[in-house]
C-alpha cells in the first residue's frame, strides 16, 4: 500500500499529494512544521511538540485552522492509517496559498500536512562508536532578526551550515551564535560532560529549545547526573571529557571528534552511555 499523506483532514497516496505553487511555504519558507517520533505506536511527548508548533504560529501570525486536540488525534490516525508503530511524523503548516509578493494578507486556506514515515538518520556506528564534527563559519541566525524559538519552513541558514560539514566529510556541524557562544548543531541540541557535570548552551544562546534536550535534563534529574545550561565556547567543546548530540530524528548520538579534535579518549563516554540507555527505556514506556 502506498504511504498516506494528510493534508487538511483527507488522505492522499504520496504520488500525489500536492499542494499550490503558489503556497507560500513555498515561495518564501512561510509556516512552521514539527518534527516527531513514534515508538510502539505512541508518539513521544506529543503534547510538548504540539504546544511548540502553535506557540510557532502564533508568534509569525498564522493561524492553524484545527484545534490542538484535533490535531493530536489527527497525528495518531495518520500513524494507524499507514499501520506504522515506530516511525518519524512531520507535521507542517503552511501559510497557504497567495499571490507572488510577501504580504500574508493575500494568502487563504493555510495547509496542515502529516506525513508518517521510517527513518534513520544515521548509520547504527555512528550510535557505536560516535559522530565526527566540525564547527561551522555560518552563525546562528541573529536572535533580533528571528527568533530561534520558531521552528519554521525556512532552514536555510541550518542548511549552509549542514553544508559546511558535508564538504568536511562530516554529517553534522556545530554553529556558533553572533556572539561567538556555540548554539546549537545544524539538526541537534549539543550536549558535552566536563568533570561528571552535563551542560547544554541556554536558550538565550540562539538555540531552538529540542523537546529531546529537555527529555534528557529530565532524565539527568531523575538519575541525579548535576545538569546546567551554560554559555559554552568552542574551547569548551574541545575540551570536555564526553559529547552528544540530541534531536527528535537523531535521538541522542555520540560525539567523539570536533574540528579533528578528540574528545574525551576518543570513545563514547560512561555518562553518554548511561543516558542513551535511559532515554531508550524512557521512550519505550520502560521507566
Amino acid at each position: 500500500m502506498s504511504l498516506q499523506i494528510y493534508i487538511n483532514g483527507t488522505y492522499y497516496d504520496k504520488e500525489n499529494a500536492k499542494i499550490s505553487v503558489y503556497d507560500h511555504g513555498l515561495l518564501y519558507g512561510d509556516g512552521v512544521f514539527e518534527g516527531m517520533r513514534a515508538y510502539s505506536g505512541k508518539v513521544f511527548k506529543l503534547r510538548e511538540h504540539m504546544d511548540r508548533l502553535y506557540e510557532s504560529a502564533r508568534t509569525i501570525c498564522l493561524q492553524i485552522p484545527i484545534s490542538k486536540s484535533q490535531l493530536e488525534d489527527d497525528v495518531n490516525a495518520t500513524l494507524q492509517k499507514n499501520a506504522l508503530t515506530d516511525a518519524y511524523i512531520r507535521l507542517v503548516v503552511t501559510r497557504g496559498a497567495g499571490s507572488l509578493g510577501l504580504d500574508p494578507n493575500r494568502t487563504s486556506d493555510p495547509q496542515v500536512i502529516i506525513i508518517a514515515d521510517h527513518i534513520a538518520l544515521y548509520p547504527a556506528e555512528f550510535y557505536e562508536k560516535g559522530l565526527k564534527i566540525i564547527t561551522a563559519s555560518t552563525i546562528r541566525n541573529h536572535p533580533a532578526a528571528l527568533s530561534p524559538r520558531i521552528k519554521s519552513l525556512n532552514y536555510l541558514n541550518n542548511i549552509m551550515a549542514k553544508i559546511e560539514g558535508l564538504q568536511a566529510g562530516c554529517v553534522e556541524a556545530v554553529m556558533l551564535n553572533h556572539k561567538g557562544e556555540v548554539a546549537e548543531c545544524t539538526g541537534d541540541n549539543i550536549f558535552i560532560i566536563k568533570r561528571g557535570i552535563l551542560l547544554t548552551p541556554p536558550k538565550d544562546a540562539g538555540i531552538l529549545e529540542g523537546i529531546t534536550r529537555n527529555a534528557i535534563l529530565e532524565l539527568a534529574g531523575k538519575l541525579n547526573i548535576p545538569a546546567h545550561e551554560q554559555t559554552m565556547t568552542r574551547h569548551d567543546l574541545l575540551v570536555a571529557d564526553e559529547c552528544f548530540l540530541t534531536g527528535s530524528a537523531a535521538e541522542v548520538i555520540p560525539v567523539v571528534s570536533i574540528d579533528s579534535r578528540t574528545i574525551g579518549d576518543g570513545t563514547v563516554g560512561p555518562v553518554t552511555t548511561r543516558l542513551i540507555a535511559e532515554f531508550k527505556k524512557m521512550v519505550h514506556g520502560i521507566a
